[in-house]
């Protein structure tokens, strides 16, 4: 009955645009017609929009408006100037990501909207319309009224149309390391994940969720809320009304102001985005996140090379050894000052590392620790100026290292973390990308452990998306691309900016390392596919064989199967895919070779299945060999898939090895059981897949 109701309200929305006059709304659908958006003023003379999907209601009547600090509310009494639209298509060459060509479609409608009365004020409302979904924003032109902007909330509203199924995490300010919820819109609780003994910093103030959220509708509708292009804005969190069943922007602010983005005119606001599948496959597949970003502005690009690499880092999760040289770093404390003889980042351990990188083929290695100031790096307010991003340790030879490394071919990853004691980085940014440039480093992880420095501003705020895109701007300067640990969320800024190649965003492979709750569960990364992974590339750390994780730490382990740790390589898309286990567990072990094998960046890709939260499988070509790769993986609930072979080129042959979960294999019980086959297969095929409990299944398609 109630979903009966929302209709009836959509179709009477549909009776008053259409009964209004035209110069008071508009209407604009994608090229295939499937995706239909009108635009509307309401009584009051306020901008408002509906949304449907092959005539189906997905967005009933959601308002629009700005609050600011100085100036009154824009919101009503508006009036509709000029309405004009156009179709667009191109097709644009990634320089490297999920496939090569993407196709750019979509028709536009402008609005342009002026306060009657007041201070007249104008602006333009842009909705681009795709196959796949749709973007919007504001553009606000250079006026007399309306100069420096002190905007203290967007209320951008989006009305659904009955209590979706939705896959959540909290709206925090500074942090995205929560794990996903699955509830009924209506039941989300954002204020309930405040307190977690985990996270070294959080910050959620009202009942809201972080983006990309994905729902599900009972008609089998997938949608996904982001955003794309944010550039010079606060992120957005979306504050829930259950009772209404409504979302609204909200801005991430700070402490220091009492607005939340500072603008002057003209200025746009980052694209609103709404993805909108049949299938939970398509939300992977879209490219809409992208496409809604300007063109790459970088120019020529072919320094950029994606790479596997390997890191000393996990060994310092695991206790093995330590960031620091002269205290006892375990992420929270430290104690005594004299050297305590387990420092990871030493010039003996690097040059290990080199030596297996070299040996197995892996191109680069990342040393975490390496330089001054870990004894102090967390859990203190004083940590301006503790970190030297230049000045090694005593027990690391810098110019060794690095000429070792060059002498065997393996190329270093260079790591800036920041503590947040983000004034710091800055100060430090042009002698720290001097010295990468001065040894040939051209690829950083940066990293925001812990509060803000300055005090009172937030993770995701306007203040830290300016210093992220400084530190992008930067990088490209000395052609290095940056990975970027505790960041702002990816909204596809890596087409316009194409060194902004991968980030976190997401609870990582290191929480099963040392979290206290358990870990992260067999759902989470079904869950991260049709979440996170549609604002952009992931560095979440697979490859782990030692999945009980002894003899380092009793209490913990990772929560899947150890061909699921293979099949992550292909699932979890990344351009920078980290071999993350010790070396010792890989030496001799018949599954390392397909993390040998497996491509990072792709021709092609393709969504075989997927259900959010259950399983997913994907198969990608690789770029120049023609070799392809599939991943797949389940939940906690084991379960049998088979999949055609028909991306496979016909005119082809292939070596096709398959590496699985055992007959035994569970993700708990016997994670470490696994099988390894050679099949005969062409692209007429079909092969069945038995993944286990919190398990996956990789395969290698080798063309000969």
């Amino acid at each position: 009955m109630y979903k009966l109701l929302k209709m009836t309200a959509w179709a009477f929305a549909m009776l008053a645009v259409s009964s209004c006059q035209l110069d008071t709304q508009s209407h604009i659908a994608s090229p295939d017609g499937n995706v239909s958006v009108n635009v509307f003023l309401l009584e009051n003379g306020q901008a408002a929009y509906t949304v449907a999907y092959k005539g189906e209601a997905v967005l009933d009547t959601s308002a629009l408006g700005f609050e600011f600090l100085d100036a009154p509310e824009l919101k009503e009494g508006l009036e509709i100037l000029q309405i004009r639209s156009r179709s667009f298509s191109e097709q644009w060459e990634m320089p490297w990501g999920e496939q090569r060509l993407v196709d750019n479609t979509f028709n536009e409608l402008t609005v342009d909207l002026a306060e009657k009365d007041n201070l007249k004020r104008t602006f333009k409302l842009v909705f681009r319309v795709y196959d796949d979904g749709l973007g919007f924003r504001f553009e606000f032109p250079e006026q007399e009224n309306m100069t420096e902007v002190l905007i203290t909330e967007e209320n951008t509203y989006f009305n659904l149309t009955d209590d979706h199924l939705v896959w959540w995490t909290p709206g925090d300010w500074d942090i995205y390391e929560h794990l996903y919820s699955t509830t009924r819109f209506s039941e989300i609780d954002a204020l309930s994940k405040r307190d977690h003994p985990n996270l070294a910093q959080t910050y959620i103030p009202v009942n809201a969720v972080n983006t990309p959220v994905t729902m599900r509708t009972d008609d089998g509708l997938h949608l996904s809320f982001h955003e794309a292009a944010l550039i010079d804005y606060a992120g957005i969190t979306l504050e829930i009304d259950k009772e209404n069943l409504q979302m609204r922007n909200n801005l991430v602010g700070t402490e220091r102001e009492e607005y939340k983005v500072i603008q002057r005119t003209p200025f746009v606001t980052p694209w609103r985005t709404l993805q909108i599948a049949e299938n939970a496959g398509q939300l992977i597949e879209s490219n809409l996140i992208v496409n809604l970003n300007e063109p790459n502005k970088l120019g020529d690009v072919s320094w950029l090379k994606p790479a596997k690499y390997m890191g000393i880092w996990w060994e310092m999760h695991l206790g093995k050894s330590t960031w620091d040289y002269t205290g006892t770093q375990d992420m929270s404390t430290w104690i005594g000052a004299e050297p305590h003889g387990n420092h990871g980042a030493t010039t003996e351990n690097a040059m290990y590392y080199i030596d297996f990188c070299a040996e197995h083929g892996i191109d680069a290695l990342l040393i975490e620790g390496w330089y001054t100031g870990w004894e102090n790096w967390i859990g203190t307010d004083a940590r301006e100026g503790i970190f030297d991003f230049v000045t090694p340790y005593p027990d690391f030879d810098l110019d060794k290292v690095n000429a070792y490394a060059k002498q065997k071919g393996v190329r270093l990853v260079m790591h800036h973390e920041t503590s947040s004691a983000v004034t710091t980085y800055e100060q430090q940014l042009d002698t720290a990308y001097a010295l990468m440039s001065h040894y040939g480093y051209d690829m950083v992880k940066t990293g925001y452990v812990g509060t803000i420095i300055p005090q009172g501003e937030y993770h995701h705020g306007q203040w830290m998306v300016n210093h992220y895109m400084r530190v992008i701007q930067k990088a490209a300067e000395h052609k290095v691309m940056v990975n970027a640990h505790e960041p702002i969320m990816a909204t596809g800024l890596r087409r316009t900016y194409p060194n902004d190649a991968t980030r976190e965003g997401l609870r990582g492979q290191e929480f099963n390392a040392w979290a206290t709750d358990g870990g992260n569960p067999p759902e989470h990364l079904p869950i991260v596919a049709f979440t996170r992974m549609l604002a952009g590339p992931i560095d979440y750390t697979p490859g782990i064989f030692n999945i009980k994780l002894e003899p380092y730490r009793d209490e913990n382990q990772v929560n899947t199967t150890l061909a699921q740790q293979l099949a992550l390589y292909v699932v979890i898309y990344g351009p920078m895919q980290m071999v993350a286990d010790l070396p010792v567990y890989y030496k001799g072990h018949p599954a390392f070779q397909f993390i040998k094998d497996v491509g990072v960046d792709w021709e092609q890709s393709r969504v075989l299945n997927g259900e959010v939260g259950e399983y997913v499988t994907i198969a990608r070509e690789e770029r120049e060999t023609g070799n392809w790769f599939l991943g797949s993986i389940t939940n906690e609930e084991a379960r049998e898939i088979t999949i055609r072979t028909d991306f496979l080129d016909p005119a082809a042959t292939y070596k096709v090895i398959l590496y699985a979960d055992a007959d035994d294999a569970h993700w708990d019980d016997n994670p470490t059981a696994y099988k390894i086959q050679e099949l005969d297969v062409d692209n007429t095929s079909e092969i069945t897949l038995r993944l286990a409990s919190g398990g996956g299944a990789a395969i290698s398609f080798l063309k000969q």
